[in-house]
């Protein structure tokens, strides 16, 4: 089968269809053995190489260029390269099968076809020399080019809607620039499919019999499309568990991922929108900020005039003040309004969560991510129960629907309502400790429940500790080797038991025995000695506390 010229990449992706078309490899007299339907996939980066077990160095979608030296000696060996490519989740493979005389290797290429019977993986054969380094250079330029200009729509949409949140646009505004940047009608509607905004030169068109129609396309709980024969591309809108509305497309669109970046910025910013036209909750959310950041950091408010302004916001007097600290566990790639958002929700179920209880409290924002209360208790005997009353209720009240992101610190009590504030630092920094922790087996934490996390978290400013774990881990940190610390980490982890480890999958027995043999070379120091061990894991630990 030979390479199809007509076949073109979409705008914005490179695709092995793409490569193909080079000069360079066109000069290879490229034949496509193998996956001609497949020469339309993307092609996240271009691997040259000539191992037989490359399968190992790839994270999926590459195209690999090889010239087979390791493997075109049989059929069953080339097969098992391909097998291994395959496994990995290459998009294609290029191969060159040429001799010492640049004549084209027969006997490898007979191999290469018997091999590639029945597969689906584009496999593409050069009888042809061709200088691979030019073909990435192209592709790489490529590839570099879009995600740089990727990044550059990414800001562009991302100032557009956080400018639209500052100057409190409303639903309508939002809906039109969203539907501008898209070049596409776009629709919000409520959970009834009554629709609330629109944007889009036909009107009638658009929304003839929408209620109808829209019935038909059920929800999802993120961006994406649901199929069916209204096939629309939505975001839904609202915090998660409370949402009332979503954001569709209901035309066609170039390029979904594109089109998915600048739904999602749309419903977070309508999110927002509609959270900032709560007047009342967010004048005493405000309030309650206000005054938990002036018993923080005023060194004028006594103590009498702080209980007499959190008893005018509905905070009931007792004998004891309790600062705790929720703190949202961080999700990887999430940007800020998500974190934001985040918090949002979870101040509000926390509000809701204290009223039901016919309990009171001073609830506000912190740092970024963290949600700061203090809790009056009758008796520091009735602590332990109140806060773990708190977390259930705000468990539960999720529905199932996804286990806590967050962790707990609790502070000492304190009789004083401005000494209960203070407390907050310290609860802030318990929640930030706990975080780090594998598992969680507990609803909260104290500095006592950290032990020797704790105990480091306390002295990570100290220059001598941060002295002593550059020291210890040295070998790996001057070498940027995030694969050894790694391993040491899970090897330290399951206390020096390497047959402990193996069991967990992270590598086979062989491949782990070899590895520690070379790490513990690289430390210069033993493994199975429990000392060396210690000093280790407290410069793990003292490391992962300064990152």
């Amino acid at each position: 089968m030979n390479v199809n010229p007509d076949v073109a990449p979409a705008p914005g992706r490179l695709t092995v269809a793409a490569v193909l078309e080079q000069e360079e490899i066109r000069t290879g007299a490229p034949e496509v053995l193998a996956g001609g339907n497949r020469l339309s996939e993307e092609v996240r980066w271009v691997h040259v190489a000539d191992s037989a077990a490359v399968g190992g160095l790839l994270e999926g979608g590459e195209l690999v260029l090889t010239t087979g030296q390791a493997f075109r000696h049989s059929a069953e060996a080339t097969g098992r390269f391909l097998d291994d490519v395959t496994a990995a989740g290459a998009a294609g493979v290029v191969i060159e099968l040429v001799d010492e005389r640049s004549e084209p290797a027969t006997g490898a290429i007979a191999h290469l076809r018997a091999a590639v019977v029945g597969r689906d993986l584009p496999v593409v054969l050069l009888t042809r020399k061709v200088r691979f380094v030019r073909v990435t250079q192209v592709a790489h330029r490529v590839l570099v080019g879009e995600q740089l200009a990727r990044v550059e729509r990414a800001r562009h949409v991302h100032e557009v809607f956080t400018q639209l949140s500052l100057e409190s646009a409303s639903e309508q505004r939002i809906v039109d620039r969203t539907a501008i940047l898209l070049d596409s009608p776009v629709v919000l509607e409520d959970v009834a499919h009554r629709v609330l905004a629109f944007h889009g030169e036909d009107s009638v068109g658009l929304l003839r019999d929408w209620v109808q129609r829209a019935r038909g396309v059920g929800y999802l709980e993120a961006t994406g499309r649901r199929g069916g024969p209204e096939d629309w591309l939505q975001t839904p809108v609202g915090v998660r568990g409370r949402r009332w509305g979503r954001l569709v497309v209901p035309g066609p669109l170039v390029d979904d991922d594109e089109a998915s970046q600048v739904l999602e910025r749309a419903g977070q910013a309508l999110t927002l929108a509609r959270m900032a036209g709560r007047d009342e909750r967010e004048l005493l959310y405000q309030a309650q900020s206000g005054l938990i950041h002036e018993l923080r950091h005023s060194h004028t408010l006594g103590e009498g005039e702080a209980r007499t302004r959190a008893a005018a916001l509905g905070l009931a007097e007792a004998p004891y003040y309790l600062p705790v600290v929720f703190r949202l566990d961080r999700h990887p790639d999430e940007d800020p309004t998500g974190l934001q958002l985040r918090e949002r929700a979870l101040l509000e179920e926390l509000t809701r969560v204290v009223g039901r209880a016919r309990r009171s409290a001073l609830v506000a924002g912190m740092d970024s991510g963290s949600l700061g209360v203090l809790l009056p208790v009758p008796a520091r005997q009735l602590e332990d129960g109140l806060v773990e009353d708190l977390c259930a209720r705000l468990t539960a009240a999720r529905r199932g629907e996804q286990e806590p992101d967050w962790s707990v610190g609790v502070a000492p009590s304190r009789p004083g309502l401005v000494e209960a504030a203070a407390g907050l630092d310290e609860a802030v920094q318990v929640a930030e400790i706990a975080g780090t922790l594998e598992t969680r087996r507990q609803p909260f934490f104290r500095f006592g429940d950290l032990r020797l996390r704790g105990l480091l978290s306390n002295l990570r400013a100290d220059p001598r500790v941060a002295t002593f774990a550059a020291a210890e881990l040295a070998p790996l940190l001057e070498d940027d080797d995030d694969a050894g610390l790694d391993l040491l980490e899970r090897f330290l982890a399951h206390g020096g038991n390497k047959s402990a480890l193996a069991r967990t999958g992270y590598l086979s027995r062989p491949a782990l025995y070899a590895r520690l043999a070379k790490l513990q070379d690289k430390l210069g120091v033993s493994l199975d000695d429990a000392e060396s061990r210690t000093a280790l894991h407290v410069a793990v630990l003292c490391h992962r506390l300064q990152e």
